[in-house]
This record gives structure tokens, sequence and C-alpha cells, in this order.
């Protein structure tokens, strides 16, 4: 594939040639660590580096021997998709003695290895720092013990770490997202999807356990997703009295028409007085006091279980790419560091830094300091359980502010599943705000012909798992009918506007913008919220629907290559949505280990296309089974998916043969993810306290009237944070003819994904995370971690 002419900086620069990297697995398993342990390997050789795999995490540095083998390339194929770890993880009591780590020392100075990539919790982590600590105190006693030359302590004087936290329990400080914690979101959103279903035919309630011993993330966080009635995590325990309170909202609920209630208990839940909160405690209380039918079901290990999602395999692989180049740059005095997003930002932290704010959560939490442990957690975690507050919990009436405004809210564009999340969310906002929301069915279709109606609290119960669009949404664009939609506003007297969509929203917004010369109906404020699969929205990274559906083709090119399991050499040429834009076909390249994904914004000619073949054809014969190649729908009006595949097929004769897919519309289908139901629910709240905002600024003499730039934005978030921007300032951002943005942050990510299917290519590193302090790694206004 043909090089794009940014600046790269070249590996010649960082080169591994004569260093050694063993990777291991330590602590409880996660969905992940093998799609981290895949890019480590692949990155150190593709650096010129040995590396090592350690089986059975520390136990198998300590008793070294077959435990630690030499990796190579085709060792890691096909582990990507693979739950668990394939290198083994084990506790092991004996690294945690003198006598056991010197050890482990002496048979990684037998091997040379003096990097190690260490991927496990904030034991394995604390472990491996102090063993960095001894390092040169061990080897010299094992020169005096005989079992190693004295040069050795010249030649190895230095250990380096670099840690990647795996944790489904997402409890280390410092990092948005651990390894594990969005497959075991995953995990539990598939179990309360289904359990609803039957909760609901017999009006049950029903109470899950879910893991997080010292940690409430997967609780808050599936409370969150799945609208759940009442949540109950370690970090905020509920005030005495909790008891009464949340049996009077489940009550409420029910009398409102509810067929079905949704408790969900981490596992370490308590009272404020230290008192454990259970299960089946819940479950007596709702039956005695309630009589409701009550059961409760406990998810125990399925959550560690099953096939990472594209998000953990994408962020595993990314940061296995940034712990080897860590390791490269690394010197003596350079600190054990952790490799993190921030954003969507790579970031290295202290490991000792992040390490002392996770004990200090613990101690808040001991000394009964929750607010404070809840903000030592994080703004990801602040966040969550203040929308969380915000969404579940009604204020009554009398306690309501009174605005006297007239929010309207409509899906413009293509349906997008967690659209729904959105709108249950901007109408929960509004209403906790004072406003009266309005439902505007079939965008703006539906607003010229006056399909408005109100939308109440409990009309949009039970929305945040249905995929698709429930107000229903059409392309239509308002030009053509602003004097009809402008008579609409003025008949309900709408007062703002909340447009769900991709890129007609921004059309649409540009349009009204340009009406409110003609009609003062217009002078309102108006916000745009991207829902998109095909995350073409200029001004924010991330779209509401683009998680669901790059897990959609992940899940589909998993199934496709096992198919051919067993076969002759096969390779998969498969076609994505997405326009123009070649994000669904890069991502889900890189989630799925595709050998090249073919998109429009880098262009690619016949002499790309025979190298792929050859390449491809070259690995066939060596070392792989399968092959997967991705074409985005639009990348070239010649280059069809059937050209591909014809080429493919004629060139591959002998070596290997064709099939082609084409996913359509199934990408846009499909329950929300954990990500897109949480991104959704939280960008479409901050959209609609700004609107609320501006709604207060812009009243004067008793009406609203708002026309300047800045009262038309879009909300994005761009690199770590959420950011209002005027859609005017998108224009210049913007190419119109093909629907894209100029500039697209994903596109560093395809040097990575070529590195990892074996090309030779340059990679820009100019972007790769620096050293930054715990206290610092999060600016102060942001909302780094939105969706999660």
């Amino acid at each position: 594939m043909a090089q794009t002419d940014t600046k790269k900086i070249f590996f010649e620069n960082l080169s591994g040639a004569g260093k050694a990297i063993a990777v291991l697995t330590s602590g409880g398993d996660a969905q992940g660590m093998n799609a981290a342990v895949r890019a480590v390997v692949r990155m150190g050789l593709y650096v010129g580096a040995k590396v090592y795999f350690i089986r059975e995490g520390y136990q198998g540095m300590v008793d070294g021997g077959e435990n630690i083998k030499e990796a190579t390339w085709e060792s890691v194929s096909s582990m990507l998709q693979v739950g668990g770890t394939v290198i083994g993880s084990a506790r092991c009591k004996e690294f945690r003695s003198h006598e056991g780590r010197l050890k482990a020392a002496l048979n990684l100075v037998k091997l040379g290895i003096t990097n190690l990539c260490v991927i496990g919790g904030d034991g394995s982590l604390t472990g491996a720092n102090l063993f960095r600590e001894e390092w040169s105190g061990l080897l010299t006693e094992l020169v005096e013990q005989g079992s190693i030359e004295p040069q050795s302590v010249q030649t190895y004087s230095a250990l380096h770490i670099v840690g990647m936290v795996g944790s489904i329990d997402n409890d280390f400080c410092g990092t948005d997202m651990t390894i594990g914690t969005d497959s075991a979101l995953h995990r539990i959103i598939e179990v309360v999807d289904a359990i609803m279903t039957t909760a609901q035919s017999h009006q049950r309630t029903f109470v899950l356990e879910v893991m997080g011993r010292h940690c409430g993330y997967l609780a808050l966080v599936s409370a969150l997703a799945c609208g759940a009635d009442w949540v109950l995590i370690p970090e905020m325990p509920p005030d005495d009295g909790w008891e009464e309170k949340m049996c009077e909202k489940l009550s409420a609920t029910r009398s409102r028409g509810t067929r079905l209630n949704i408790i969900i208990v981490a596992e370490g839940a308590n009272d404020r007085h230290g008192k454990a909160i259970t299960s089946s405690y819940v479950k007596d209380l709702v039956v005695k006091r309630l009589g409701f039918d009550t059961r409760v079901t406990i998810l125990g290990h399925v959550q560690r279980g099953g096939t990472p999602s594209a998000f953990d395999r994408i962020l595993a692989s990314r940061m296995g790419v940034e712990a080897v180049l860590a390791l490269l740059e690394t010197t003596a005095n350079t600190p054990a560091c952790v490799v993190s997003l921030c954003g969507n930002q790579s970031v290295r932290l202290p490991l000792l830094e992040c390490v002392e704010m996770t004990q200090e959560v613990q101690k808040a939490m001991d000394e009964k300091k929750f607010e404070e442990a809840v903000k030592l957690r994080g703004r990801s975690f602040q966040n969550n359980l203040k929308t969380y507050k915000l969404l579940a919990h009604r204020k009554p009436e009398s306690e309501l502010p009174h605005s006297n405004f007239n929010v309207a809210v409509l899906n413009v564009g293509a349906p997008a599943a967690g659209m729904n999340a959105a709108v249950r969310s901007a109408v929960r906002v509004g209403i906790s705000e004072g406003h009266k929301m309005f439902a505007v069915s079939d965008g703006f279709e539906g607003f010229y012909k006056g399909q408005i109606k109100e939308i109440k609290w409990a009309d949009v119960g039970g929305w945040t798992g249905q995929g698709g669009s429930l107000l229903g949404t059409k392309r239509t664009l308002p030009a053509k009918h602003v004097g009809k939609i402008a008579e609409q506003m003025r008949t309900h007297n709408i007062n703002a506007l909340l447009v769900i969509g991709g890129f007609e929203a921004i059309l649409s917004l540009l349009e009204l913008l340009t009406a409110r010369e003609k009609y003062e109906e217009f002078c309102v404020p108006m916000v745009m919220v991207p829902a998109t699969v095909s995350n073409n929205v200029s001004g924010s990274d991330l779209s509401i629907g683009a998680d669901t559906a790059l897990n959609a083709i992940t899940t589909t090119c998993d199934r496709i290559k096992q198919s051919a399991s067993g076969t002759k050499r096969r390779v998969f040429i498969i076609e994505t949505m997405g326009g123009y834009c070649g994000y669904l076909a890069t991502v889900a390249g890189l989630a799925a280990g595709a050998d090249a994904a073919y998109i429009y914004e880098e262009p690619f000619d016949i002499r790309d296309l025979q190298a792929n073949v050859e390449h491809l054809t070259e690995k066939m014969k060596t070392s792989i089974q399968r092959g997967l190649v991705l074409r985005n729908e639009n990348c070239n009006d010649n280059y069809t998916t059937d050209f591909i595949y014809q080429l493919y097929t004629e060139e591959g004769k002998g070596v290997f043969d064709c099939r082609k897919n084409v996913l359509g519309h199934m990408q846009q289908g499909g329950a929300p993810s954990p990500f897109d139901r949480n991104f959704g629910t939280k960008i479409s709240a901050k959209a609609m306290q700004w609107v609320s905002k501006k709604l207060l600024e812009t009243f004067r003499q008793g009406r609203v009237f708002a026309n300047s730039e800045d009262s038309c934005c879009l909300l994005g978030m761009r690199r770590r944070a959420l950011i209002f921007q005027p859609v005017v300032q998108l224009k210049e951002r913007t190419d119109f003819v093909h629907r894209i943005p100029k500039e697209q942050w994903w596109l560093k990510l395809r040097p990575l994904m070529k590195i990892l299917a074996k090309y030779k290519t340059s990679y820009d590193v100019s972007d790769s995370g620096q050293l930054e302090h715990v206290v610092h790694s999060i600016p102060r206004d942001s909302d780094a971690s939105v969706a999660m």
C-alpha cells in the first residue's frame, strides 16, 4: 500500500538490535492480554530485538528452563481473538521472597534479558518494580555465588520495566481503561439484555452480582449501560436508610407501568458501617418489603471469559507497541513506567505513582473517606457516578426547577446503535433541568410535517439497550423546508435544538444557521452530538455507533477466518461500510489482524495491489493458513471488491484460494455495545447541560435570542477532552465532496496495522507517549474517558 507523505521518524533511531525483551502475563487473566503479547512480540522482532515468552508469569521466571522460550513471528499467529492468556498466568509466592527473585535474575541473565514487559495488575507491577530496584544487588550476589561471571554485572547493569495493566476491574489509577474491562462489560451487558426479556415476561426483579471486590467500575458502568434501577458499589456506600429509599424507587417504577427492575451489586459492596451488602440480602429485602418475585444472578468468572472486544484488541495492540518503544527509549535513570491510553492518546506514567494512587483509594475507603475515594478513582469514574445519579433517580416535581423552556430532540441521517441511549439521556437531563422536552420523529422530514410531541421521563425507560433509532431518522435536510420548520418551531415554542446524527446533522445545522438571517425562530441554541457508524464527523475523534459496528465487523471476520480452519490456505476479501471514510476498514483491520486494508484516504495503485498479493503469498508459503483483506466500500472506483477478489484469486493460484464477503447493513444493526451506550449517555448529558446554560445566557426581554456562532455547536471528543466547537469553524476542516474530515487521527494507526502484518514500513513515533505524572496526566477540563 502506498505510504502517506506525513513526516515519519524511522526506527533506525530506535534500533532494538542486540536487545532482549521478555513478555509475561501475571495475576488474574483478562481478555485482550493475547493481543498485547502479540503486539510486543511482533514490534520487538520488527525493531531487531530478541523476544522471549515467560510462561506462567513470575513462576515461570523463577523456574526458568522451558518456561522462558524465544518467540517467533508465527508463534503469535491466530491468538488475537483468543480470550485469557495463552502464555499462562500464575500467582507466585516464591517470587515474593528474596531467594525467588535471585533465581529469576539468574534465569534472565543467562539469556541476556534486561527488558521486561509485564502485563498484569498493581500487585504484578509492584513486584516488577521491586525486582528492578534490587537488580544490581541480585547480580552482585550471583557473582559472589559463582553463578555468573563478574563482567555480567557490567553488561547487564540495569533492568528496564514497562507495565501494561491487564485487569477486568479497571481498578488501576492513571489509566482510563485497563485491558479486559471493555470485554467484561460486554459479558455483563449480554447477560443483562438476556435477563431483561425474561424479567419482563414475569414482572420480576433481578439482582445481578458482578465482579469488583475493591472497585465498583464494572457495576457502575453496566448500571449506566442498562439503565439499572439501583447500583451498590464499594467506593460510595449508600446512606443509612437506603433500604427504604431503594424499595420506594422500585415501587414507583412499577407503578408507572414498568414490568421489571434491575439491581446491580458489586461483590465488594458495603454499607457506611463496613457491613457487607450481598446480592442475597438485597433479594430478601425486596421480597420481604415489596413482595416482588425476585431472582439473583451471580455472573462470576463468565466476566473474565470469552473473546476480547474490538476495543480491547485495539487498546492492547497500541499499548503493546508503545511498551516496546518505551523500552527502546529507556535509560538507566528512567523510572519504571506504565503505558496507557488517555482519551485516544498514548501516555506513559511512572509505575510507582500509579501504584501509590491506587493504594490511596483503598486507604480512603478503609478510612470511610468515600468522597475522596471517588475523586481518586479519576474524572471518568466521577462522571459515571454523577451521570448515573442524574438519569436513574428522578426528583419529585416539587423539587424540579421550572425553566419554561421547550427543547426538541431529533435524530438525523442513518441509524447508529447508541442513538436511543443519547435520546434517553437528553430527555431525562432536560427534565431534571426543568425543561419541557419534545421528541421529533423521522428527523427534519418529521419536523416540517409536525411529527412533534412532548416526551416524558418514563417514555424513554428501557431505551438504552435498543438498537437503531426509536424516534425514527431520515437523511432529509432542512433547507427545502425551512419555512415549514420555522412554523413548527413557532407553534411548539421550541427554544433549543439537540440534533443527534452524522454528516447530515452537520449539513443540517449549517443550513439552519444560514436560515437565521430570514427566520428568527432559528436564533436559538443548537447543538449536535455525533452518531454515525462511519465515524466521519469533523470535530470528533469518535462517534456514537462506530464501536458497535467495529465489534460487528471484528466478530464476523473471526467467524469467517474460522470457517477455513482445517482446510487449505484461504484469503478472505471483505468489504466494509464507511462511505469514503476508511475508519471502519482500518480499525477493524487492526482488531481482526488483517493483512491489508484498502481505503480512500491512502491512495493505492496496481503496483501496491501486486506487492500486497506477493507479500501475502510469501506469508502463506511459510507460516499462516488464512489471510484477511478489508476494503472500504468507496476506496477506489476501479479497484472494486470484485476486481481485488479476482486479482488475488489469479495471483494466488497454487498457494491459496479466495472468498469474498460484503458485510452490508449488519454493521448498522444489533444492540449497542457498552461503549456506545455510555458514550451516547454521557456526551448527550453534557450537550443538554450546555443547552441549559445557553438558554439562560440568551434569554432576554421574555424570549430566547441566540445568533452568535458559538450558539450552534458540535460536541466532539478531541484527543483527551470533550469540546464544543461552532459548526461554522468545521467547514474549513471538512471535505464536503467526500464527506470526511481533512485530518483524521486514526490514520496514525495504519503503519501499526502494517507492522503487525509483517510489512516493512515507517512508524511515526513523534506522537508516542511521553512520561507524565499521574496528578497532571489529565487536563482539568478534560473528560478523557467520556465514553467509558
